[in-house]
């Protein structure tokens, strides 16, 4: 048994990961969207959350970390949508440092 297995039995949360990218639009050029790369098995905890006034608007922030099997095609460039949530990537790393796990720190939030 290696040391990362125990940790691939919590991934039990489905996870889609996005890229944004340009799509054709009805007057002939492109608009930005987020399109689907992958959607695979995950876990997902909440770390920190925190609420502060910023430009007369309340602005609430939650971070959480995702645990997925190792992937090398993952950037801070991308999202991740989780129960209908889109959470900005603000950080990819190698759990074990085997490259069995990719770590990521993710952030969810704006102005409400």
């Amino acid at each position: 048994m290696t040391a990362a297995s125990p940790l691939i039995g919590r991934l039990r949360q489905r996870v889609t990961l996005q890229r944004e990218s340009g799509v054709p639009d009805t007057g002939g050029g492109y608009a930005l969207a987020w399109t689907d790369l992958a959607t695979v098995w995950g876990a997902v905890e909440a770390l920190t959350g925190r609420e502060r006034l910023q430009a007369a608007a309340l602005e609430s922030t939650v971070t959480h970390r995702m645990l997925l099997r190792a992937r090398t095609d993952i950037d801070a460039a991308m999202r991740v949508v989780w129960r209908g949530r889109a959470f900005n990537i603000r950080a990819v790393m190698d759990r074990t440092g085997r490259d069995r796990l990719t770590e990521l720190l993710v952030e969810e939030g704006g102005a409400v």
